[in-house]
């Protein structure tokens, strides 16, 4: 404790003095003089009033304040120096008031009053009941104040302050001891080489001259390295010295005195090879980090554009549910307020009305199913099917739409086509979906649809194509996905949720078929899906 203060002193020049040992001898005899003079002048005055039991008690619970700051340093790598300090002083001030001041009053240096009433007559105070705790001896009782304050000093200051450098590589060292191999314990030595001489000197200085030639001399006999210089030291022997230093002067001295005359040696190829390992190795960590950072920009970039699609889905299926709602509202309402209107008028009316009803009924089941399906709730009733009684069963129940908008319709369809397994109600679903898609978007005035079904060598193909305004090769993929849609310039506001080719891909899919888009903006466009047919 006091030499590593007295090297601190740099008017007293200490580290230019060739021999210390005298001064260390000087300040062991000072002291073992000191600790026995207070000891006889506690004993003097207090300790005919105890036994000596009492004052060795006294003493443990003392000494007792190192073992939080022992313990945490050991288990625990936020603790910190300001918290050790702090909960050292908490306690021995405990300690002081708890223990040590009531021994004071059988000497007389303190009246009895302190222990009887407390100091200021404050009952909460008393020394021996401090707080109010009754029931438990004297020593007990200031061990559990002592330790309270120690523990919650030391563990509050620890988590308010950060540690060091130095603290944390200390910390690092003693909490993870066991998990250091032998190979890691040797990257503790000093990387470097010292003269033997200066070595032998340095050690001579605190630790006599006789002392640290029998030292080196039995490094000698127990080293294993097989290394005998009689000028270099290795860096174990620069090792073993800076521990010898240590119990004459203290670590952080030590070591600072070994810094003085050490030589650093430049790196060997061994330790260069493990440098660029470690380097190669934060390199691809950085890279991982740099791919795993894009994936992340990509993933919140596409959350981004599904939200909007997903805002532009909503505004475009309250627009699709208003329009029909609004039409039978409007339509009832004229039917309930005239009920004169003549016949003709009235079976319009009601057309309309079971026509936006069906609107309805097809907007609702779409949202619905794919719902369902996107959930992977889809159910499939398989069977043995002819894929071309499908298509134009699809094409019968889509008649009338295509009527009603001009549109030329022109079919390709083998009579004679092998049978599939699949559903034949998904399927219908597929087709007719095309069929919608293709009417909205082929030309207005001289609107043509083309329906084919072709065999191929292991599947059925089913082509649906249209004369209207193309897609471009961004949107081939892109119109499969949900809330996706093409607008018609011509229409204005996109038709439809944006989730009928959604469905369709999953249903194809589900049939262990595919479906794309072949087009090219203002040449139409070809939708076809493929669904393999049953081996006879």
């Amino acid at each position: 404790l006091v030499m590593p203060f007295l090297l601190r002193l740099r008017f007293l020049q200490l580290s230019r003095r060739f021999d210390l040992s005298s001064i260390l001898l000087t300040i062991r005899w000072a002291s073992i003089f000191l600790v026995v003079l207070c000891g006889y002048i506690y004993f003097r005055f207090i300790g005919e009033f105890y036994p000596l039991v009492s004052i060795g008690l006294i003493s443990f619970v003392a000494v007792a304040q190192f073992a939080p700051s022992i313990i945490g340093g050991i288990f625990w790598k936020g603790a910190t120096r300001s918290g050790a300090l702090s909960g050292l002083v908490a306690g021995f001030c405990v300690w002081i008031y708890t223990l040590f001041l009531p021994h004071l009053t059988h000497g007389g240096v303190l009246p009895d009053s302190f222990i009887t009433h407390g100091p200021f007559n404050i009952a909460l105070l008393k020394p021996y009941e401090l707080f109010g705790l009754t029931g438990i001896d004297q020593i007990a009782h200031s061990t559990f104040w002592t330790m309270l304050a120690n523990i919650s000093a030391y563990v509050g200051v620890s988590l308010f302050t950060r540690p060091t450098r130095m603290e944390h590589n200390q910390a690092v060292l003693f909490v993870d001891i066991f998990k250091r191999s032998e190979a890691n314990n040797e990257s503790l030595l000093w990387p470097g080489t010292a003269s033997l001489p200066d070595l032998q000197s340095l050690l001579g200085r605190f630790m006599g001259k006789r002392i640290a030639e029998n030292a080196l001399k039995r490094y000698r006999q127990t080293s294993t390295t097989g290394q005998h210089d009689d000028l270099m030291a290795d860096p174990g022997l620069v090792s073993h010295a800076e521990k010898l230093l240590t119990g004459a002067i203290g670590s952080a001295s030590a070591r600072i005195m070994v810094r003085t005359i050490l030589k650093e040696e430049p790196p060997g190829i061994d330790e260069v090879m493990n440098i660029l390992d470690e380097t190669r190795q934060v390199i691809a960590h950085s890279h991982e980090l740099e791919k795993a950072t894009a994936e992340l920009k990509e993933a919140n970039e596409r959350l981004k554009e599904l939200d909007r699609l997903k805002d532009d889905f909503i505004s475009t299926v309250t627009h699709e549910l208003k329009t029909p709602l609004t039409s039978v509202r409007s339509l009832t309402e004229i039917l309930h307020d005239h009920p004169e209107i003549d016949d003709t008028r009235r079976k319009e009316y009601l057309q309309i009305i079971v026509k936006e009803s069906e609107r309805l009924t097809r907007l609702i089941t779409q949202v619905l199913n794919f719902q369902k399906i996107d959930a992977g709730g889809m159910e499939l009733y398989m069977s043995r099917l002819n894929l071309a009684h499908i298509i134009r069963d699809a094409i019968a129940a889509s008649q009338q739409l295509i009527q009603e908008n001009n549109i030329t319709l022109v079919t390709d369809i083998e009579n004679i086509a092998p049978e599939i397994e699949g559903d034949r109600d998904r399927l219908m679903q597929v087709i007719m979906n095309l069929i919608s898609n293709a009417v909205n978007f082929s030309s207005p005035e001289n609107g043509r649809i083309s329906i084919a079904l072709q065999v191929q060598s292991h599947d059925l193909q089913v082509s649906v194509m249209d004369n209207g305004i193309g897609i471009d090769k961004v949107g081939h993929l892109e119109i499969f996905e949900k809330f996706k849609q093409i607008k018609n310039i011509g229409q204005g506001r996109s038709q439809g949720t944006g989730l009928g080719l959604a469905i369709a891909k999953k249903i194809v899919e589900h049939h262990e078929g595919r479906i794309w888009v072949e087009s090219e903006p203002g040449h139409g466009s070809v939708f076809k899906f493929t669904i393999p047919y049953v081996s006879a």
